[in-house]
């Protein structure tokens, strides 16, 4: 019985979309970037929204500084007929596919999509709220001390720190590199800081998660500054013991990531 339920599941029906004249598109528009520049996570990767047949798409430029034309879309928008004024957010799910995440007005939905922390769409929730919290204070990074190894918290209120406010305030990594290994972020893997050299110009950050057998399998991640500029190497596992290791590595493929 449990077999024949399991595969007479049904997939509910996707909720109708709402026809709009175009100066509701226009309003609504304005007001899905509006909510944009409000937060500082999302203006630092370049989103924006567009309207294209009915919907409303959020693109992606994750280094809007020097690579303005590349564009990914990580979220869409359908307007609902059921309730005015919301809107269905949806991610993409495979080839074609989306997954529903949540319904709710424009602003409701970018303060969603400002405050992920599981990386269905950056994972920076934490460190977006920091700097909304630095803003108001007046200043561009907040001070971080470190407790012991691998944990970070802030120096005015002791409030541990997630590995992106800790690569961002403690040793000035731009948003854009933070977010760069996107792959293991959207696969739920937990960052965590596992070296740094004494100049703060290199950073090592292991990824793991457990999978259902509880073996544990990640990745990891050299962020490194090179001639004042800082990027994001992904390292071959048997390579990213440590620091050294993992740049002695990267040298000799010429600065390439792992694929």
């Amino acid at each position: 019985m449990r077999w024949k339920q399991r595969y007479n599941y049904v997939r509910p029906a996707r909720p109708k979309a709402r026809c709009m004249k175009a100066e509701e598109t226009g309003q609504i528009l304005a007001r899905l970037n509006g909510a944009v520049e409000h937060s500082p996570v999302l203006r630092a990767l370049g989103v924006q929204a567009r309207h294209l047949r009915g919907r409303f798409y959020l693109d992606w430029r994750w280094e809007p500084v020097d690579r303005p034309e590349e564009v990914s879309t990580y979220g869409r928008l359908t307007p609902l007929a059921q309730v005015a004024g919301n809107l269905l957010l949806e991610v993409p799910y495979g080839q074609g596919q989306w997954s529903k995440k949540k319904t709710g007005s424009p602003e409701k939905l970018i303060e969603f999509v400002a405050g992920d922390k599981n990386g269905t769409f950056h994972g920076m929730g934490a460190l977006d709220e920091s700097l909304s919290i630095a803003a108001e204070a007046g200043m561009e990074r907040l001070p971080i001390i470190q407790r012991e190894p691998g944990q970070f918290v802030y120096a005015e209120t002791g409030k541990p720190c997630s590995v992106q406010e800790t690569l961002y305030h403690f040793f000035g990594l731009p948003i854009h590199v933070i977010a760069q290994p996107l792959r293991w972020y959207s696969c739920h893997r937990t960052p965590e800081i596992r070296e740094f050299s004494e100049d703060r110009a290199r950073v090592l950050v292991r990824f793991t998660a457990q999978s259902w057998s509880g073996e544990s399998f990640g990745g990891t991640c050299l962020h490194l500054k090179r001639e004042e500029k800082w990027g994001a190497y992904t390292i071959r596992p048997n390579q990213s013991q440590n620091i050294a290791t993992a740049e002695a590595w990267l040298v000799k493929r010429d600065w390439k990531s792992w694929g």
